[in-house]
């Protein structure tokens, strides 16, 4: 089997498999290696090892280098074009009259092209401003329109739950997230309370999908009597976090007690979910 390195070009971007050589890389190094895009700068997230020939896309490129001190000054200084880019592609995007957002603007590592990523409500005649940036930056230059989750990962923000977003931090792929998860984890269907900051449903009702699961098979139904020794009641409600039932005892009174202490509590009897067919909602 092969052996590669991973490498990735943004925070949580994703990961990129080069064949290392007989260079020792190690994990947190920096590398030059080349892409379909020209030569890039990297930064190693897995160290050598081998991999199948199926989680392999062909060809599988080498490593150039391993990063110098020059070639760092050179990433950041990349950076520094980066944002006197954004800029002069603004005050052409308004001198143009064009209806877009432009979210973020990446230099290739050679400058051999650079990338201005966008936003927009429908299909945009960039033709003017490519030639005009063309001419400004005497280089090659590509104009890519994105999605609005693409947007929330470039730009980043807190989530709803005041973490930042999850997109930035770890998430290094988008993966579909329908409205049925989020009835499976009995939250409010309010799209205020389950949807990100990019107004998609929220990533991580995908991943903690699994969660939720096991919790469900640990608490009672609503709907289940209960004998309390304050007396009977129909469970009404639940809280699969704290792991609490609501009891309702009369049409006025309700009890929210530990569904430990309920009797004959089991939590390892299962229960039935069915995950359904819903339509992906979040897909671009």
């Amino acid at each position: 089997m092969p052996t590669v390195i991973g490498v990735t070009f943004r925070p949580a971007g994703k990961i990129y498999y080069f064949a290392p050589g007989d260079m020792e890389i190690e994990e947190n190094d920096y590398v030059i290696v080349e892409t379909s895009r020209g030569v890039e700068f990297g930064l190693v997230i897995q160290p050598p090892k081998e991999v199948s020939q199926d989680e392999i896309v062909e060809p599988l490129k080498p490593v150039i280098r391993k990063a110098t001190i020059r070639d760092k000054e050179q990433y950041y200084e990349n950076k520094e074009l980066e944002k006197e880019a954004f800029g002069i592609c603004l005050d052409k995007i308004e001198e143009h009259g064009l209806p877009m957002k432009l979210v973020d603007v990446e230099y290739t590592f050679d400058h051999n092209k650079i990338i201005f990523y966008f936003t927009a409500d429908g299909r945009v005649d960039f033709r003017e401003l490519v030639k005009d940036l063309a001419h400004i930056f005497k280089t090659r230059i590509e104009l890519r329109q994105i999605g609005v989750r693409d947007e929330a990962k470039l730009i980043g923000g807190l989530g709803p739950c005041g973490m930042p977003s999850c997109c930035t931090r770890f998430l290094r792929d988008f993966e579909p997230v329908s409205i049925n998860m989020a009835k499976q984890q009995e939250l409010s269907l309010n799209p205020a309370k389950i949807s990100g900051i990019c107004g998609r449903l929220m990533c991580c009702l995908r991943y903690e999908k699994e969660c939720y699961k096991d919790m469900k098979k640990e608490m009672p139904d609503r709907g289940e009597t209960v004998d309390l020794e304050i007396g009977s009641g129909e469970i009404v409600d639940r809280n699969l976090i704290k792991k609490t039932v609501k009891v309702g005892l009369s049409e006025d009174e309700t009890v929210e007690i530990d569904a430990g202490q309920l009797p004959g509590y089991d939590p390892g009897r299962d229960e039935e979910i069915d995950d359904g067919r819903a339509e992906d909602i979040n897909k671009e």
